[in-house]
């Protein structure tokens, strides 16, 4: 004889599901992201881990874009801002956060090419933001020159890391590279006189001597460029 079946389970015996807020929604978030990458993350599929209604998630997050950015928000709380206390060089500390912001967009690729459009507003943004005014003040840089320079110096760290991240994902990067230095090193001295002579110095340098040098670049052109006021007509 079959064993009867379980009695159906009271509704007041159910373990009741933790109430939705915003945290718990990000914090959800960012384990799909480590797990499965960005782009699983949709309301459709958060509501599937949260066992919910797509449509009660919209009533903290106006749209994926917004969940998105709360989402990198959390994770830039990853950054290392310890520099801004540090004694040394205000430039050498500008670039140990700023290399520590790429770094953390290297760990999720996804995010990196999001965050070229995320508008990030949370408190761990806030401090980054906090902490670079205060360095490149430390270097004489401040008011709308700091503004500009802050949109910039991060404008480049996050596309070099969305770049990376969709080199180090794209099937055939390596043969890729391959075929690109082969070119240019196999390149007509007649015809193309300057790439040829340039030959392999167009490769010299690690990925992060690459890296710091940009931004040493970038900040001499910080310091020396025309303020804005002065390019307006």
């Amino acid at each position: 004889m079959a064993a009867p079946s379980e009695a159906p389970q009271s509704r007041r015996e159910r373990r009741a599901k933790p109430a939705l807020s915003r945290a718990g929604i990000v914090a959800t978030s960012v384990a799909l992201v480590e797990s499965e990458g960005l782009e699983r993350v949709t309301m459709r599929r958060l509501a599937q881990e949260l066992d919910t209604g797509p449509a009660s998630l919209y009533v903290y997050f106006r749209n994926t874009a917004e969940l998105h950015a709360a989402v990198l928000d959390e994770l830039l709380g990853k950054v290392d801002l310890g520099p801004v206390a540090d004694h040394g060089p205000w430039r050498e500390r500008l670039i140990d956060i700023l290399t520590s912001y790429i770094q953390v967009l290297y760990e999720y690729p996804s995010l990196a090419r999001s965050a070229l459009v995320a508008r990030p507003r949370g408190e761990h943004y806030l401090a980054l933001l906090e902490g670079l005014l205060t360095l490149l003040k430390s270097g004489g840089i401040d008011g709308e020159r700091a503004g500009w320079a802050v949109d910039l110096l991060l404008q480049f760290a996050t596309t070099a890391a969305a770049e990376h991240g969709s080199r180090r994902q794209a099937p055939d990067a390596q043969e890729d590279w391959t075929a690109f230095t082969e070119a240019l090193r196999s390149a007509s001295p007649e015809r193309y006189p300057h790439l040829a002579a340039t030959g392999d110095d167009l490769f010299t340098g690690a990925p992060g001597e690459r890296r710091t040098w940009i931004f040493q670049v970038l900040l001499n052109g910080i310091l020396t460029a025309p303020a804005p006021d002065a390019i307006r007509l």
